[in-house]
């Protein structure tokens, strides 16, 4: 990063931090109509209305692309280092959610039309996190595109850099409370994955898939179950308020 990108860096941090830090403790409603004049000049390219609640952290301003209707709930942290944030028209983000993303990787996060991200969810980058529209992300689950080398035994693992393959959820899917998705993941289209279950490999569309790594047991269709010892959870989601 030259001294241009880093100065430019600095000053749009500082704005989102100040900014942020005097509107974003004033209760609503009179804090959401503030907050509306104040943020909308400093987001990128973005559209009104715009819903945020007290306790919001936007830093990173200049990258960050909100659409018409997008709700953001209290306490929730959304940092951009260097690459885009977008969360499309009508997202709904809910308490206490942190979205990241670093700079550099080609990376960014993208939250597609209609999506809903339940409370305390991470998601980060630096790599590609595409979810697409109309999908559900239950509370507590993590969607992390990187992953760390660890193979040479004489250097620390936090030196030996890592790999960015980029984690994409189709459209339509239900994510269930306290998954963990690992990069270098395709969730298919309309897919549910229960509570609780750790993705490493790419799930078909359609699919219903749990366990700890995440096996496919069924297909949406019931006519086409797969034979499997696991069992979805029946608490697999908290659904949209």
């Amino acid at each position: 990063m030259g001294l241009q990108s880093k100065l430019s860096f600095i000053k749009d941090y500082t704005l989102g931090f100040v900014v942020t830090g005097v509107f974003g403790w004033i209760p609503s409603p009179i804090g959401t109509a503030l907050r509306i004049i104040a943020y909308y000049p400093i987001l990128g390219a973005s559209k009104l209305p715009i819903f945020i609640q007290s306790g919001v952290r936007i830093f990173g301003t200049s990258n960050i692309h909100i659409g018409k209707g997008v709700r953001i709930r209290k306490g929730t942290c959304i940092d951009s280092r260097g690459n885009n944030i977008t969360l499309k028209d009508n997202v709904s983000i809910d308490r206490y959610v942190d979205i990241r993303i670093f700079s550099g990787y080609g990376g960014f996060v993208e939250v597609g039309e209609n999506s809903y991200i339940a409370p305390f969810v991470f998601i980060g980058g630096p790599g590609k996190v595409q979810i697409d529209r109309d999908c559900l992300i239950a509370s507590h689950s993590t969607i992390i595109a990187n992953n760390h080398n660890f193979d040479n035994l004489d250097i620390p693992i936090h030196s030996q850099g890592f790999t960015c393959k980029g984690i994409h959820i189709e459209e339509g899917c239900w994510i269930g409370s306290g998954v963990r998705v690992l990069d270098g993941v395709t969730i298919g289209r309309g897919s549910v994955i229960g509570a609780g279950t750790v993705v490493t490999k790419d799930i078909p569309p359609f699919s219903v898939a749990a366990g700890v790594p995440a096996k496919v047991i069924r297909k949406r269709d019931v006519n086409q179950r797969i034979e499997s010892d696991l069992v979805l959870p029946n608490h697999a989601s908290q659904t949209r308020p």
